[in-house]
């Protein structure tokens, strides 16, 4: 059965095929909740209510017996990061610059598990990311990989980009034996972060990661990561580009996978006049469309505040008036980092009746050293 399924994942397009016990998660169930208990986890509180779910796939499911996990490639053909210098520029994570993962894997899956099924009479159920499942660990304990400095998975033939998908089933399935850690005295991925998100090896502050900051945090961007933010306006792939395991990555061969030429490095102008329509219709099956448009403007701006570019104030003064306060303020943002002292203080006074507390808190800080002297 194993030789079979293993066969038929490879066929699917699945790059590993391991095999972990279901009671297996000791230690990364106890770094499971140490994160959570020390608010690392952010605005996420969803990883706080799923807690016993999350660290004990019994507990998730009591029938299991044997979880399958499974990897696909989705490597990039150019280092992501060529695109950082390119200032009026949108740099977005390589997973997100095609169509959402979570349809191509899961439908990939529930080929493998249908098979499963047929093979055995076993029951099963197959996750990809949205269910609380531990994903990285299992996969460790599977074999696939471990999990590196950057707390993510590593191969050593397939280095960083994998999407990871489980496969929990009745069938009593030999465990794989787990990968052993291949980090060695290496640091590149902690020492490339641009807001130093991570406070040791193996671990992970989610509140300064750009990747939470941009996809799930609904709040303004604090201050102090705006500038480090630079032109990512969804997620962040220093830390996997900067592994060197990567040398042995390869470009995804699953056509869904690979970038749309649109979103490799698409103007920043070519955003900021999107309404919820045209943002909808421009990440149509992407995963970007999940943050909506609000979100996602609140990070263009970032990135145009970023810029340098003068011909981007113009479509940013335009923001200060749209409907959605995280719009407006991050519009002021932008807009300060762009226009000289004197068209700030006009704008200042422009908008002075702003009634939103958070807007009107970002035009005091903006403005604080243009009010403080008179325009030149």
């Amino acid at each position: 059965m194993r030789a079979i399924l293993a066969a038929e994942a490879e066929a699917l397009g699945f790059v590993a095929f391991g095999v972990a016990a279901p009671d297996a998660l000791g230690a990364a169930a106890q770094r499971l909740r140490s994160f959570v208990e020390l608010g690392r986890h952010g605005s996420m509180t969803w990883m706080a209510e799923t807690l016993d779910r999350r660290a004990d796939p019994q507990t998730l499911w009591p029938e299991v017996r044997s979880v399958i996990m499974l990897a696909m490639n989705y490597g990039p053909d150019i280092d992501p990061r060529a695109t950082l210098e390119q200032r009026d520029r949108a740099t977005i994570s390589v997973y997100a610059r095609n169509r959402d993962y979570h349809d191509v894997v899961k439908g990939r899956l529930k080929q493998l598990a249908g098979r499963l099924a047929s093979l055995g009479a076993a029951g099963v159920k197959v996750f990809v990311d949205t269910a609380p499942v531990m994903e990285k660990p299992l996969a460790a304990l599977a074999g696939l990989g471990w999990q590196g400095k950057h707390t993510n998975l590593v191969s050593r033939q397939h280095g960083s980009w994998l999407f990871l998908g489980a496969i929990f089933t009745t069938a009593e399935l030999e465990p794989d034996v787990a990968e052993t850690d291949h980090c060695g005295s290496c640091r590149a991925c902690l020492d490339v972060c641009p807001t130093d998100a991570f406070p040791a090896p193996y671990q992970i502050d989610g509140r300064r990661c750009i990747s939470y900051l941009t996809i799930e945090s609904k709040a303004p961007i604090p201050v102090e990561f705006r500038k480090p933010i630079g032109n990512r306006i969804y997620g962040c792939d220093d830390c996997l580009a900067a592994c060197p395991w990567n040398k042995f990555a390869t470009a995804a061969s699953e056509a869904r996978l690979s970038a749309r030429h649109d979103l490799m490095a698409p103007p920043l102008q070519s955003f900021l006049a999107l309404d919820d329509a045209g943002f909808r219709a421009v990440f149509s099956g992407s995963p970007v469309k999940r943050i909506g448009r609000d979100r996602f403007l609140r990070n263009v701006l970032i990135a145009a505040g970023n810029s340098g570019s003068r011909a981007l104030l113009a479509p940013c003064e335009a923001l200060l008036a749209d409907p959605s306060p995280l719009v407006r303020g991050a519009a002021v943002w932008a807009v300060s980092m762009l226009a000289d002292v004197r068209r700030l203080a006009a704008l200042a006074t422009e908008h002075a009746g702003e009634s939103d507390l958070t807007v009107s808190d970002e035009w005091r800080l903006a403005c604080a050293p243009a009010i403080a002297k008179e325009p030149e």
